[in-house]
């Protein structure tokens, strides 16, 4: 059983960056690849990023490429995204989330997921 809590959204203007963090409770956090996903208004689920329990796979998708950058630290049972250059269409609620799968290629893979971070990027 892992229970995330998300924290650092908030409100930015474009171009601008911020951090997400998300802290995991669970004995076994170290074996589960964690991920985050983004849903905007009126819009589906997507992934975003995605870490290998080890950290040597890392997934992101194509419109995120460049611009952020996932990383997790297994001692403290943390992973965070820095998102960086911003823009409009960033705009979403993004969820943090654990799968026991590597690659979890969709978000039915993960199991577990947090509470939601707002991000609004203002134009």
């Amino acid at each position: 059983q892992v229970q995330l809590v998300e924290s650092g959204g908030g409100l930015v203007q474009t171009g601008g960056s911020l951090r997400l963090s998300c802290a995991a409770s669970g004995r076994t956090f170290s074996t589960y690849t964690m991920g985050w996903s983004r849903q905007a208004p009126g819009k589906g689920c997507d992934r975003v990023a995605a870490s290998h329990w080890s950290s040597s796979s890392i997934y992101y998708g194509e419109s995120v490429k460049g611009r952020f950058t996932i990383s997790r630290d297994n001692a403290v049972n943390t992973v965070t995204l820095q998102m960086n250059s911003l823009k409009p269409e960033d705009t979403a609620v993004y969820y943090c989330a654990a799968s026991r799968f590597w690659p979890a290629t969709t978000v039915r893979s993960y199991g577990y997921w947090g509470q939601g971070a707002q991000v609004t990027v203002s134009s």
